[in-house]
């Protein structure tokens, strides 16, 4: 049985910088983030700790080709995906911390 993935777009709290990443756990990967375990990433150098976007997949394959597609959009397309499901831009960390 293969083990699901997901993609997602953090942001910082000024949203001037994007952050799109995969992983096959979500919760962790975000915690990861949030708490700055590793302090030389990109995501601990610009403060990324907002979870705005996150998609769900059954592999963790069709999760990285939708990260390769999102990857190759725009800002302005990343916005409009985010802006979708969520307008507000509000942390998402709350939604799924309750998994």
């Amino acid at each position: 049985m293969e083990k699901g993935g997901a993609v997602y777009i953090k942001t910082n709290s000024n949203h001037t910088v994007l952050y799109t990443g995969v992983t096959s756990d979500l919760l962790r990967r975000v915690h990861e983030h949030k708490t700055g375990l590793n302090k030389n990433s990109f995501t601990s150098k610009y403060k990324i700790t907002k979870l705005v976007f996150y998609e769900s997949f059954h592999s963790v394959e069709e999760a990285i080709n939708r990260e390769k597609q999102i990857k190759g959009g725009n800002r302005k397309k990343k916005e409009s995906l985010i802006n979708i499901i969520n307008p507000e831009w509000k942390d998402l960390w709350d939604e799924i911390r309750e998994w």
